[in-house]
Parts: C-alpha cells; sequence; structure tokens
C-alpha cells in the first residue's frame, strides 16, 4: 500500500439486538460532518467506514436516548446567578453573539465519535451532571484567547480549554470544575499555518485534526511526506501531543517531534518557546530549542497555559513499508514476547510502536456485540475466546503483534528475517500472510495507521456492550516481561473483583511501554459506571504499589485518540 488509504465498503452488520429502541437503518442516519465543510470532519474517503461505524453504535443502543433535564446553566462554585450573567454578557459583546452560547439546554446523552459534546463527556464513568460546562465560549485567535482569559480572571471564571474535546476514554469535553466555561480553541482555530515540503514541519492552530491534516499534506501532492496519526485521526494534532499521544510510525513519540509552542498564560501575556520565541524566526517548527532553560514541559498535560500555536516535525516517506501480524498461542507467551521485542525495539529492528493486543479485544473490533459470542453469565470464557478467535484471520491465540517494517524491500526483508527468528522462538508463534487477510479486516486499519493514513475502526470494540462507553487504565513500566505480567495479573483480578469487561493491550516505545487496559461499560446504567470507576481506582492503586505510574490522567480532554 503507498500512503493513499483503501477505501473499502463493508456492509452494515445487523447483530441481534437490531430491535433496539435507537435503531435506525444506516441510509436514515443524520449526515456525519466531512472535511473541509466543518474542522471536526472526517475525510470523504472514510465515509463508508463511518457510516458502517455509526450505524453498529446505533443498533447497540438497548434504550432511547435520554435527556439530562436542564433549563438554565450550572454554576461553578462561589460564582453567583447574577455575575454569570453579566460576565456572560461581556464576553459575548467581546467574542460576537454567535460565539458564545450557553449551556441551559438538555444534555443528550447520545452521540459517537465523529458527533461528540463540548460540554460533557459522552462516555461519562460518573454522574452525568457532575462535569458539565456552563457555557461555550469560540475564540478565532491568540488575541481572543487573551481576552477570554482576562475576562476569566476579572470575574473569578473557571475555564476549560479544549482543542477538539476527542479524548474519550478520559473524559472527553468534560470540565474538571462543574459550571467552567469551556474554551473551544477548535471551531475557529483550525487552520494549518504552514506545511513546509523542504523542511518536513508543519506549523498548526488547535482545530487542526490529523485527518485534516493528512488531506493537507495529500492535496498538496507532498508524497514524499508522512504524518504520524494515532488509533483515531479525528483528534487534534496539537491537544493529542500536549497529552504526549502517540502514533504508529517511527515518529509515534508526538512529544517528541513537536517544535515550539505560541502559549497564553493566565495572566493573559503571551508566551512563545523554542525560536518561536524569535522576532520573524525562520527556524520554529525546524529547531525545537532556544536560548536558555527549555520552558514547553510546563504546558504538556498541565493547565499552565493554552496553546494556540505549534510547530512539529513531519515524517520522511521511507521509500516502502510492510505490515505483519504474529499470533501466540498462550497467556504465558507474553513475558517471552515482551523480553524479546525490548532489545528489538532499542535497536530499532522494530521500528514504530509495537502494539500487542489481547485475543479477545481482536474479536471484539469487530464491532459486534459480546452476546453474539456469548450470553452466560460473568466473562467470556476462555474456550469461547479460543473458538471464536479461530474464525478469525489470527486463528486460535492469546496475543496478536501488529508491527510494520520501512524501507526499500530489500532492508526490509533484513529487519523482517531478524523478527521473525526471534519470535518464532516461541513455541506456537505464527506469522499470518497478508494476502490471506481479507479487506475488511482490522489488519488493514493498523496498515493503514503505521503508514500514517488516518483511520476510523478503534473504537468499535465499544459495541461490545450496549450503550458501550469505555474509560482507559494506562500504566507505564520498563519493557520486562515481568512487569507485563504483573500488569496484566492485576488487571484480570479487579476485573473478576468487580465484573466489568476490559480489554489489556500493551504499546511499546523505545525503552518503556504503556498497558492501555480499556474498561467497556454500559453508561445508562449507574452500577457499570461505578463498577468501572471503582475497578479504576483500585488498579490505580494497585499499580503504584508495584511501583508504576499513569501517564495520562483521567478527566484530561486533549484528543489522545
Amino acid at each position: 500500500m503507498g500512503v493513499s488509504a483503501r477505501l473499502l465498503w463493508i456492509a452494515p452488520y445487523t447483530s441481534n439486538i437490531s430491535d433496539t429502541a435507537d435503531a435506525l437503518p444506516a441510509d436514515s442516519l443524520p449526515d456525519t460532518p466531512t472535511l473541509p465543510n466543518t474542522h471536526s470532519g472526517i475525510p470523504t474517503r472514510l465515509l463508508d467506514k463511518a457510516k458502517r461505524a455509526k450505524t453498529l453504535i446505533w443498533q447497540g443502543r438497548k434504550v432511547s436516548a435520554s435527556q439530562v433535564p436542564r433549563t438554565e446553566p450550572a454554576l461553578p462554585q462561589g460564582v453567583s446567578r447574577s455575575t454569570f450573567v453579566k460576565a456572560i454578557a461581556e464576553i459575548t459583546q467581546t467574542l460576537g453573539a454567535g460565539n458564545v452560547e450557553l449551556n441551559d439546554k438538555p444534555a443528550v446523552d447520545h452521540g459517537w465519535y465523529m458527533e461528540h459534546p463540548n460540554t460533557h463527556d459522552m462516555m461519562n464513568v460518573t454522574d452525568p451532571e457532575a462535569f458539565v460546562a456552563s457555557a461555550v465560549v469560540y475564540p478565532s485567535s491568540t488575541q481572543e484567547v487573551q481576552a477570554v482569559v482576562l475576562w476569566a480572571n476579572k470575574y473569578r471564571m473557571p475555564i476549560f480549554p479544549i482543542s477538539m474535546g476527542r479524548n474519550l476514554g478520559y473524559g472527553g469535553a468534560a470540565p474538571r470544575v462543574r459550571g467552567s466555561v469551556v474554551i473551544d480553541l477548535g471551531k475557529r482555530m483550525s487552520k494549518i499555518l504552514d506545511i513546509d515540503a523542504d523542511d518536513y514541519t508543519c506549523l498548526v492552530e488547535p482545530g487542526v485534526s490529523f485527518y485534516a491534516l493528512y488531506e493537507a499534506i495529500q492535496a498538496k501532492g507532498y508524497d514524499h511526506m508522512w504524518i504520524d496519526t494515532p488509533d483515531l485521526g479525528g483528534g487534534s494534532v496539537i491537544g493529542n501531543t500536549l497529552d504526549r499521544g502517540v502514533g504508529y510510525t517511527p515518529y509515534g513519540d508526538h512529544w517528541a517531534v513537536h517544535s515550539g509552542l505560541e502559549v497564553v498564560l493566565p495572566t493573559g501575556e503571551i508566551v512563545r518557546t523554542g525560536m518561536g520565541a524569535l522576532p520573524g524566526s525562520n527556524t520554529w517548527q525546524s529547531f525545537p530549542y532556544g536560548f536558555g532553560p527549555i520552558q514547553d514541559g510546563l504546558f504538556s498535560q498541565s493547565n499552565l497555559g493554552i496553546v494556540t500555536k505549534m510547530g512539529m516535525t513531519l515524517m520522511p516517506n521511507p521509500g516502502g513499508h510492510e505490515s505483519f501480524m504474529y499470533t501466540f498461542d498462550n497467556l504465558a507467551d507474553l513475558a517471552p514476547l515482551i523480553e524479546i521485542i525490548r532489545p528489538l525495539r532499542i535497536s530499532n529492528i522494530l521500528e514504530n510502536v509495537a502494539q500487542v493486543r489481547s485475543a479477545e479485544q481482536t474479536i471484539a473490533v469487530q464491532g459486534r456485540p459480546k452476546t453474539d459470542f456469548y450470553t452466560g453469565p460473568g466473562m467470556m470464557p476462555d474456550e469461547v475466546i479460543e473458538r471464536e478467535a479461530a474464525k478469525l484471520p489470527c486463528g486460535k491465540c492469546a496475543w496478536v503483534y501488529y508491527g510494520m517494517s520501512y524501507g526499500p524491500a530489500h532492508i526490509r526483508a533484513y529487519k523482517l528475517d531478524i523478527v521473525d527468528k526471534e519470535f518464532t522462538k516461541i513455541p506456537g508463534a505464527r506469522k499470518i500472510d497478508p494476502a490471506t487477510i481479507p479487506k475488511d479486516n482490522y489488519f488493514w486499519s493498523r496498515d493503514n495507521i503505521a503508514a500514517g493514513v488516518p483511520d476510523l475502526e478503534e473504537l468499535l470494540w465499544c459495541n461490545w456492550t450496549p450503550n458501550g462507553s469505555h474509560v482507559a487504565f494506562s500504566p507505564v513500566s520498563p519493557i520486562r516481561g515481568r512487569d507485563a505480567e504483573a500488569l496484566v495479573g492485576l488487571a484480570r483480578d479487579r476485573r473478576a473483583e468487580f465484573g466489568v469487561e476490559m480489554f489489556p493491550a500493551f504499546c511499546v516505545g523505545l525503552r518503556e511501554m504503556h498497558l492501555i487496559v480499556e474498561i467497556v461499560f454500559d453508561k445508562t446504567v449507574s452500577e457499570a459506571r461505578k463498577a468501572a470507576m471503582d475497578c479504576l481506582r483500585a488498579m490505580i492503586d494497585d499499580a503504584a504499589a508495584l511501583g508504576y505510574g499513569e501517564y495520562v490522567e483521567v478527566g484530561k480532554s486533549e484528543d489522545i485518540d
């Protein structure tokens, strides 16, 4: 595959819950927003996938979409109604009537990845009213962001900036202080300010998604240049980078490849970091440092400023690429596999962020509900997982590894031979021939993503439960087999204790790995939400006791996909 994505038509799947109250035929669903009509839209090349994903979500709704009643905005603690009304009138005069919205309407609890709210969490794991905005403002420039910050200081109004609010596994757009005013940077600050085809760099505003950046590069005919994309491409390039999100090419550490920030401080002052601080700088995007201390880290995973511009380096087209998939038969194969992966990652024989996924998640990413495979009590038994995995291209297995090799054919062959010799030291390890994998299989979505082509399949495993939502537990550890076993073990123990559904997957960097445990739950059931949150908190405590910390906080809102 070249850098252009395959456009696949996948017929909508009809599950055994298609009689749900909200179920609608695909041709009657509201139109999905598209690029370039809206900054938050999807490329038209992915519309068929979007239609399928949306249909599956609607089929999985076992209750009609409910509404949380609201006749007036929720106020932040310490702000009176009269002060709030006065403050809103003032900021409306500053930004214009169409750029300030009160959150005084009922909150509809449905939606999906491409059509999510910017006032609350679409996949709430707490009470729907626990974290909700009072209003949303839409600045169009750094100067207007300054004006909003100064206004907030004047009225002691808590503010919550989002880029696009698509970090759905960690809180979405829900503000961490109830009644905050959300500053939606994406809607009117969505310009790609520069793409430098010689230096392989770009300069973007918060509303630029990975979809939009990819499409812009393709439109310019810059086939020599790749972007790096997370699992889903609808999130903000800036938002994802600030939360230190990852993608799946050799440029997958997004924070490591950013170059210079423009930031509005809590005082309303503007700072630029790196060479962007130099008036008339011609190296903002190409040299991330400047004179003196490096300030950038103050603004990653923090509330110390609002980032309004960011430079980023882009990846040269490697001249060829080749996806591969290995399967491993037993749960006990995880530790020896991780031990094999570590030296291969450190030496860049394994060149991109490695993914090791459970067989159960491989089944679930088809987008079908658990009840299609198992209707008994409790967790899906191992024998059912084995039976259903055997029907897929991966075959009967416990773990699936997704990877890609880059470069000319003879370079790829050299590296892939080393990988094969090492992986097959594990008894029963199998390399799956891509020629045997149907074009609608999830393998090809990973193929797109590892080649820098944003896709839209990852959240299909949310359909595992009715009204599916997810929240993520994401500890960081060394790349060691005993650490992998410890983390998976504590997750499985807590899963059994709390009776939740979860999918573990490892993302392996150069010298660390993230275990991303997705807890999937029915957000319309308070007991299910409580079990998910209690399980999450217990796992955080368990991991901390073993020396592991999480890489991102639940409740951040900066578009990690």
